[in-house]
């Protein structure tokens, strides 16, 4: 099929292995050898290279679990750095832009291109251009799918991933498709996850061609009107885009387990003021703002008595203010702690999300305006301090300084070389004469 033909046209790139190959880049030793990154606290895992994939360790096998294999192989294992991660992601997405506008990232290691009709006869050049450019400037491989609909251009990635180029595109012929989607099973399709595959597969739905042929109407009454996008997605007929994809963010989480259980209020008051920390960050990031916030804290849902708590708090008018954050996160942690309860888990959540332009202000809001513009340059100098000299360069106290007890356990964390100054690589030269 001509990419002239197309109505629209869609590059999915997505980073290979992308935990496993941040971990490289500063490994050159660990090319062609087994690698695995776990999960918060080293609990599973989460990233496995190909090596790893080829011994049958599946994902999100607990790490005690696959420690035989482990040992016995020679695997070595990592901790998940997601300061590292999260910065490599960032310096990805801007090489991709520097190639192609319109970068919709999708997560820390995927996002969408929506390729202009006048760049749909360079569709492949793009994506190539795309592909070596990244390597080049970061270290990452990426793979990319080419696609006349979003659903499409994720299972082009997933072929493109298994061929040497890195690179498909699905511009075939009705007929060539099927047959390819003849052996890709349903669960590498976008949006169909473990509670649908089930259901699927009562009906006999287990490959990618069987659902693009099922039945309209079954379609329509057992998978609802996202299924029905998904379907006619899969027949080349573009239905996911702004107008309904994804309904926008009315909520941000921050929580983690801690490494150790937790039996003092001021620890925990610690560990929730991080966690709005970062959750104020990522808000101002998305440009939007919160109307309350919920602070909540629980031990092992093994502990007896178990105890889960939730309080919330909303604010007179929506802010992105890191300090009423904090303030309203202590004040949570103070009207719940029990003292002598070993505290396992906590974490908030910032809710009524909106953004600037739906703001609404508040009669009972006594702040002036001039202190609104100086809490707003405020938190614009903090967000660019940190983002130029690294997270936490500048913290609230509140947060506590150094290691905590209430942080994970990363027994195996590689050290932040491109975030933290103390852990910048060094290099030796040595003189042999």
């Amino acid at each position: 099929m001509s990419s002239t033909k197309f109505r629209s046209l869609f590059l999915l790139i997505d980073c290979n292995n992308f935990y496993v190959s941040c971990e490289r880049l500063f490994r050159p030793d660990l090319r062609n050898k087994p690698v695995v990154v776990l999960s918060n606290n080293d609990g599973c895992i989460v990233s496995r290279s190909q090596e790893v994939k080829a011994l049958g360790i599946p994902m999100g096998e607990p790490e005690f679990k696959a420690r035989p294999l482990i040992q016995k192989h020679g695997i070595e294992v990592f901790s998940s750095n997601y300061e590292l991660y999260g910065d490599i992601s960032d310096r990805v997405m801007l090489t991709i832009s520097s190639v192609i506008d319109e970068v919709e990232q999708y997560s820390i290691d995927e996002c969408f291109v929506r390729l202009a009709p006048a760049h749909f006869p360079n569709a492949l050049d793009i994506a190539r251009e795309i592909r070596e450019r990244v390597f080049r400037w970061t270290g990452i491989t990426v793979s990319v799918g080419i696609a006349q609909t979003r659903t499409l251009a994720k299972l082009a990635n997933h072929i493109a991933k298994k061929g040497r180029s890195g690179v498909f595109f699905l511009n075939g012929t009705d007929a060539q498709h099927d047959a390819l989607f003849k052996k890709i099973p349903v669960s590498e399709v976008w949006g169909i996850g473990s509670r649908t595959l089930p259901k699927l597969e009562r009906f006999a739905i287990k490959t990618v061609y069987d659902l693009k042929h099922a039945e309209d109407n079954w379609v329509r009454s057992r998978l609802t009107v996202t299924g029905w996008r998904t379907v006619l997605e899969l027949r080349g007929i573009p239905s996911i885009d702004e107008d309904n994809s994804p309904t926008p963010r009315r909520t941000l989480v921050s929580s983690r387990s801690f490494g150790t259980k937790i039996y003092e209020k001021a620890a925990l008051q610690q560990a929730v003021t991080a966690f709005a920390t970062r959750a104020a960050e990522k808000l101002r990031w998305e440009g939007l703002f919160a109307s309350g916030i919920a602070v909540h804290i629980r031990t092992s849902r093994q502990q007896i008595p178990f105890v889960s708590e939730t309080v919330q708090l909303t604010f007179v008018t929506p802010t992105c203010d890191t300090e009423k954050f904090i303030k309203a996160a202590i004040a949570g942690v103070e009207a719940m702690f029990r003292p002598g309860t070993p505290y396992a888990k906590a974490g908030i959540m910032l809710f009524d999300l909106t953004a600037k332009g739906s703001r609404q202000g508040s009669l009972l809001n006594l702040s002036s305006e001039a202190d609104e513009r100086k809490r707003t340059a405020l938190m614009s100098t903090l967000d660019k301090i940190n983002s130029q000299h690294g997270r936490h360069t500048l913290r609230y106290a509140a947060e506590g300084l150094g290691e905590q007890v209430w942080h994970m356990n990363q027994n195996h964390r590689s050290p932040r070389r491109t975030t933290e100054w103390k852990e910048l690589a060094t290099v030796a030269c040595r003189d042999e004469g």
